[in-house]
């Protein structure tokens, strides 16, 4: 297997679930998750089991004044894996409860050799950041409205349906860069899976860069037809063969499947 970091495959993924309009809708954020939330992937290089992920909202904060929910990703490479190259990554995202803007991230890097600690304080009213890489630190511009890897699949739950045959773009602050990234929403389409079938929409997102692993082709999600948005299915190709992230269990959400 080549260093196509499976670790932060579903990582990479959030970001390409936003929808047609980088606005948030009425209400706050948070009223479309809630703290207890807990999702678990099964990843797979091929036909091979590589490791599992998990994404869950963990807790209620205040941030300078402001309600923010702690969101938290992990993904940790199986004892098969890990032989040649262990993964234990861990990101967290502080994600504004009423604008569903990210405020603060940190990723801890765990990838064979590699280890980077990167820390991201956003100041979404001046369009800035400091971004922190292994205790070298740095201010940056960002775009309005910007989305961590973390925090935009949350934000997009809060937003209108998507319609299929539409396209957008939408900006990520990812390790010292701003990302451009179109998306394309492909159609509906019914997945089977370990929980059970259900109706999804299907996004192609067109990557432009080689970012948190190198895929060499275009990044395939399937969300869930319905308010919740929740991604059962996630598939890319790498280096060498292809990866794929399934949902396999849910916990603090309602999950139901099609008849």
């Amino acid at each position: 297997m080549s260093k196509s970091s499976l670790s932060p495959f579903l990582t990479v993924l959030l970001i390409f679930l936003a929808p047609q309009l980088a606005v948030p809708a009425d209400g706050p954020a948070s009223a479309h998750f809630k703290v207890g939330e807990r999702l678990t992937y099964s990843l797979r290089w091929g036909v091979i089991a590589a490791g599992t992920a998990v994404l869950e909202v963990a807790e209620r904060q205040m941030l300078a004044g402001r309600p923010v929910v702690k969101l938290v990703h992990t993904a940790r490479s199986n004892e098969f894996i890990s032989t040649f190259y262990p993964v234990n990554n861990r990101v967290e995202s502080l994600l504004d409860e009423e604008s569903g803007y990210p405020h603060h991230l940190l990723f801890e890097r765990r990838e064979g050799r590699r280890k980077n600690d990167i820390e991201v304080v956003f100041d979404q009213a001046a369009h800035r950041a400091m971004v922190t890489k292994d205790g070298s630190t740095e201010t940056m511009e960002v775009p309005p409205r910007v989305q961590d890897t973390l925090s935009v699949l949350y934000f997009c739950r809060t937003l209108p349906s998507l319609a299929v045959g539409s396209s957008t773009i939408i900006y990520v602050n990812h390790d010292k860069k701003n990302y451009r990234l179109e998306l394309k929403i492909e159609g509906a389409e019914r997945i089977k899976g370990p929980l059970g079938e259900f109706d999804t929409i299907r996004i192609l997102a067109i990557m432009p860069f080689k970012g948190l692993f190198l895929n060499e082709g275009n990044i395939r999600v399937w969300v869930t037809n319905d308010a919740a948005r929740i991604p059962v299915l996630m598939k890319s190709k790498v280096l060498i063969g292809s990866v794929s992230a399934m949902l396999t269990r849910v916990e603090g959400v309602t999950l139901t499947a099609s008849p």
